[in-house]
């Protein structure tokens, strides 16, 4: 049943945002961008409803007390297409940062455009982190955050790489915070597995990490070593979980 459940959502996601992109592209130019995303929240939230629908599978968020009310750059851990979809339900009014091959994608590539997508060439190395710091800037001031997958690439749960230091940069350019959140998404969805796991996704939002006066390098670490520790203390919690025995307690930054 799980499998099937998988299938009809797999289904579903793609004809739903092939569909819902037709109509965004139509109407979104005449929105102002609030309202663009509110629709692409909106998209976000169906497809979360249908996904514990068919696959039961859920999520709930801890940590929602450390985001601030100012925009910031938010780095996120990168292990399943779920985060991608999640993130914009989670966290405020935002803009991407990804590769600029999503924007080629036809009708869905146009939506990303008409939200603002920074979009990068992977390769262009420090051309592509001055495009980030640029742009970002911008869209800082014009009240969005800016989240960033600083690993480029989805993971294989339990698999990491050395971060980007583009969200840093920015960070320490523009005066704003690095908010890092983990999450154990590629445990229920993995990057490349068509079945979907039965349970609940957690995510954890951390304490902001101040930029100000600080080596970027360092920061980038610092938010490397939170993020990485803390999904694989979610991770020995599902273990846990799942032979019966209690969860750590949660760490702190």
């Amino acid at each position: 049943m799980q499998l099937i459940g998988s299938l009809a959502f797999t289904a579903f996601l793609f004809g739903w945002t092939f569909l819902y992109s037709i109509g965004f592209v139509l109407i979104a130019g005449l929105l102002p961008f609030r309202r663009r995303f509110a629709l692409a929240r909106a998209w976000a939230a169906v497809l979360l409803g249908v996904l514990r629908w068919t696959c039961g599978l859920a999520h709930v968020v801890e940590g929602r007390e450390h985001l601030p009310r100012e925009p910031h750059i938010a780095l996120w851990k990168h292990s399943s297409s779920w985060e991608t979809i999640a993130m914009s339900v989670i966290l405020p009014r935002q803009v991407w940062v990804l590769k600029r091959e999503l924007q080629w994608i036809p009708v869905v590539g146009w939506a990303l455009r008409l939200l603002h997508a920074i979009a990068i060439d992977r390769r262009a190395g420090r051309a592509a982190v001055a495009q980030v710091i640029e742009q970002g800037k911008q869209r800082l001031a014009e009240g969005d955050w800016i989240i960033i997958f600083p690993e480029g690439t989805r993971m294989a749960a339990g698999q990491t790489r050395r971060y980007g230091v583009s969200g840093a940069l920015l960070a320490a350019e523009a005066g704003r915070l690095i908010v890092p959140v983990a999450h154990n998404a590629g445990e229920f969805w993995p990057r490349r597995g068509l079945r979907k796991r039965r349970g609940v996704i957690r995510v954890v939002i951390g304490a902001p990490i101040e930029c100000a006066g600080r080596d970027p390098r360092a920061v980038n670490e610092e938010a490397q070593r939170w993020i990485e520790a803390e999904v694989a203390r979610l991770a020995t919690d599902a273990a846990s979980t799942r032979r019966g025995s209690r969860p750590t307690e949660r760490s702190s930054r």
